[in-house]
This record gives C-alpha cells, sequence and structure tokens, in this order.
C-alpha cells in the first residue's frame, strides 16, 4: 500500500480517505486495502490498548506498551538464541532462525513492510510471508 492518499479531518477526527490524483504511484485510485484504510482507523471494534491473555488463561489482561514490547523483545531474543543455526549439515554457513517466522498484512504499507523485512533479516529470520503478494 505505497500510495498515496489524501485524509480529511474535522474537530481532529478522520472524516474521509481519498486517492491523490497526483501521486505518481496510484493516480488517484485505490486498491482494496487503500479503501479499508478508513475502516481500519475508525472502527468501534480497533483495540487501543495491549491485550494479553496468559498461556491456559481465558481471561484477557490490559497491559502497558513498555510491559509488551518488553515482553516480546525478551521471547524473540530467547527464541533465537536456542535455536540460531550457523552451519548447515554440509558445514556451509547459514547464520539463521527457523523458528521465528515473520507474516505481514494488508493494512501495511510499502515502507513499513520495508521496515520490516530488514528487521527481520537483521534477526536472521528466513521465513517471511505477505499478503500484498496475493
Amino acid at each position: 500500500m505505497g500510495c498515496g492518499l489524501i485524509a480529511n479531518t474535522k474537530g481532529g477526527k478522520l472524516i474521509n480517505v481519498e486517492g491523490d490524483p497526483d501521486h505518481p504511484i496510484n493516480q488517484g485510485s485505490l486498491c482494496s486495502k487503500g479503501q479499508a484504510v478508513f475502516e481500519v482507523v475508525t472502527s468501534p471494534r480497533r483495540l487501543k490498548k495491549v491485550r494479553y491473555r496468559a498461556p491456559g488463561s481465558a481471561l484477557w489482561e490490559e497491559k502497558s506498551l513498555d510491559w509488551a514490547m518488553t515482553t516480546l523483545a525478551q521471547r524473540v531474543k530467547a527464541t533465537r538464541d536456542a535455536a540460531f543455526i550457523t552451519k548447515s549439515p554440509t558445514g556451509v554457513t547459514v547464520n539463521r532462525t527457523e523458528t521465528l517466522a515473520s507474516i505481514g498484512g494488508a493494512a501495511i504499507n510499502n515502507e513499513e513492510c520495508y521496515l520490516l523485512a530488514k528487521l527481520t533479516r537483521a534477526l536472521a529470520i528466513v521465513y517471511l510471508e505477505h499478503q500484498a503478494r496475493l
């Protein structure tokens, strides 16, 4: 979704999103993902706080963003470190992890996809998937 959008607000609230006719990529048109941006932002079902469900629990708890980021970073590092592969069975240097994967969603734009790809490569993740290719 690297297309150009024009977003209109009123009183600090988003009221309309449309394609930018002067943008060189989409020239005013929007694909289904671009058309859904308004709903992504304004949906009453949109979560605005971190929610966590402990293993085995049926209840969701609200957590701080700092807690979520720290916990996620610790778990990613522990998982990566526990199963990092430096050499293939034939002795070729591979430096990768096969215990983590990245699954992108349609609501992230091209620039975010680029940064996500850089992050996953820095973590030596080889399993990358994204809906944009469909």
